[in-house]
């Protein structure tokens, strides 16, 4: 009795096209840090979404914060294979971000993503496209991106951490904190986070060592007269080695109105630190990546339908 599960027609495409990348002698290494399948080819990250064959129009669902940790790495691509192998959108992922707000879209950030029988990308209004051309096949642009090195690199972690840091400063200004992040340069959506934040330095507290308090990954604060009373503090925690995170929160014991929470992908992991922590284990809140996307994106539909109705 043969076992083998059968691969859907997407499956299958997805596939086809990972072998036809092997095939130009590209490394190709699936991204486990991210839920999505994404894969490192070559010197590019790429999503890979696959329709089978349509009547008139291939259909993709893409959510938008999916896009929005793809458009955050170095070189991202999103691979829309449209009925065949021979028919495949390669479009640079910051291309198709801008795009987004012109395609249509349910309140979750669920993208419907159309591509037309000239492959080209649908937007909303009467004959209103991206032109794909220059993107149809085009595998020299996916096997050839810009070489990038030293400071400038940016590892999938590193990204994936910025992009954390900046939801988290998001849902901060938008319930009316004031926020700080030390990693100022970094980038979320194309802007540096110091640029998102609202404090450009970090308040010092009386009853915690600065050298730690400021290196946090993002602080909420609550002004008060002259001074800042902090409210929430995060530290986003990706790998799986040492998480100098939890202590350096730990310099906000001594207020106990504080939040402390975790921002991570591996619960398992955590309870496997924090209860070695004993007596503090209680302070502290685990919260998944997932979960915070989530929350972001509620937030900022919650912030969007106050606006459209003025209330």
């Amino acid at each position: 009795m043969n076992t083998t599960k059968k691969l859907s027609p997407s499956d299958l495409l997805a596939s086809q096209f990972l072998e036809q990348a092997q095939h130009f002698n590209a490394n190709v290494e699936l991204i486990k840090v991210l839920k999505s399948r994404t894969y490192s080819i070559g010197e590019a990250n790429v999503l890979v979404r696959a329709s089978s064959e349509g009547n008139r129009r291939y259909f993709f669902g893409l959510n938008y914060l999916t896009v929005e940790e793809i458009a955050n790495i170095d070189n991202p691509f999103v691979a829309f294979i449209c009925g065949s192998i021979d028919r495949i959108v390669i479009i640079p992922a910051k291309t198709l971000f801008k795009y987004l707000p012109q395609i249509s879209h349910d309140r979750n950030g669920e993208y419907k993503i159309n591509i037309d029988r000239d492959l080209n990308i649908v937007l909303a209004g009467r004959n209103n496209r991206i032109d794909c051309s220059k993107f149809i096949n085009n595998w020299d642009l996916l096997l050839a991106p810009p070489i990038i090195k030293g400071e400038n690199k940016n590892t999938v972690e590193k990204s994936l951490h910025s992009v954390m840091q900046g939801r988290l400063i998001e849902i901060g200004n938008i319930r009316g904190y004031e926020t700080y992040c030390p990693n100022k340069s970094w980038k979320f959506n194309d802007v540096k986070l110091e640029d998102i934040t609202t404090l450009k330095t970090c308040p010092q507290l009386q009853f915690s060592d600065y050298n730690l308090l400021r290196e946090i990954d993002v602080l909420w604060f609550r002004p008060k007269g002259n001074n800042f009373i902090p409210e929430c503090a995060f530290e986003v925690e990706l790998s799986t080695g040492v998480w100098s995170g939890v202590g350096r929160m730990a310099t906000l014991m001594d207020y106990s109105n504080v939040g402390l929470y975790v921002i991570a992908n591996d619960a398992k992991k955590y309870n496997q630190v924090m209860t070695s922590l004993y007596e503090n284990y209680n302070r502290y809140h685990f919260v998944g990546n997932e979960s915070l996307g989530d929350l972001y994106a509620a937030e900022k539909n919650l912030k969007e339908l106050r606006y459209e109705i003025g209330l």
